[in-house]
């Protein structure tokens, strides 16, 4: 009989904004798409809304579906684990880790991560507010991809 080799534990992480809209989806796409052998991934913020309409579709237009992404507030259950087990939370905005990071049930755990917000943005029209979408993407998933690679990477950036 081959011996099989032991399933690792797979490391849960949430990223965290505002309402969960924006750049916390972003990020938890990025790391599915990338990482999904390594991390439960998960996003949500202290707000419920609905995902950023023009960044669907902005992503959309340049290959990235993300329609199937939905908001959530920390009581959903339906999307995330009900034990709050977090090996990582990611906050992608600093006011929302300024506000909540002391408070949080995650101490010793959390990264402040800003990755920007809607309200940084300085679009004046449509075309000007699909690049800084996209460049907010591209911020994202390169923050992604140099983070998540190693975790010890994310235990070195741990701000709280």
């Amino acid at each position: 009989m081959a011996a099989k080799k032991k399933q690792e534990k797979k490391l849960r992480i949430l990223f965290v904004d505002s309402k969960n809209d924006l750049s916390s989806q972003l990020a938890e796409h990025y790391a599915r798409k990338m990482f999904s052998d390594r991390y439960e991934v998960y996003s949500a913020g202290p707000e419920h809304d609905i995902v950023d309409c023009d960044l669907l579709s902005v992503m959309y237009c340049a290959g990235e579906d993300l329609r199937d992404l939905v908001s959530k507030d920390f009581s959903d259950d339906r999307f995330l684990p009900r034990d709050e087990g977090f090996d990582f939370v990611v906050y992608t905005e600093k006011p929302v880790f300024d506000r909540l990071a002391k408070k949080s049930p995650w101490q010793g755990r959390q990264i402040c991560a800003h990755m920007g917000t809607r309200e940084e943005f300085t679009a004046t029209d449509d075309a000007e507010l699909a690049d800084q979408l996209l460049a907010m993407a591209d911020r994202v998933s390169k923050w992604v991809a140099e983070n998540l690679a190693d975790p010890e990477k994310l235990r070195s950036l741990i701000s709280a």
